[in-house]
């Protein structure tokens, strides 16, 4: 399991957007927090189930069911990993 407290702001960003642009062939001039993941980066229901799981598996922790339904923007993915990496 990886140690949480070793990522910043901005390793978050770089690697959900590596994740994006790898795995999902996003754009990157279109990887912003406004970015819509279904209407502006194209992702469906399986891709959102595939983000999920590639991002947990670089952060090390497990992204409620809950929290993965409220997840519409990319901004919405940084604010869901930055509260489970803050201090509890």
């Amino acid at each position: 399991m990886t140690d949480h407290a070793e990522f910043n702001q901005e390793q978050i960003l770089e690697i959900v957007n590596r994740i994006m642009v790898e795995e999902f062939e996003a754009e990157e001039e279109l990887l912003s927090p406004e970015a819509r993941l279904r209407e502006d980066l194209g992702l469906d229901s399986l891709d959102g189930v595939d983000m999920v799981i590639a991002l947990e598996a670089a952060f090390g922790f497990r992204i409620g069911e809950e929290e993965v339904r409220g997840i519409k923007t990319l901004g919405d993915v940084h604010e869901r990993i930055r509260a489970h990496l803050e201090p509890k």
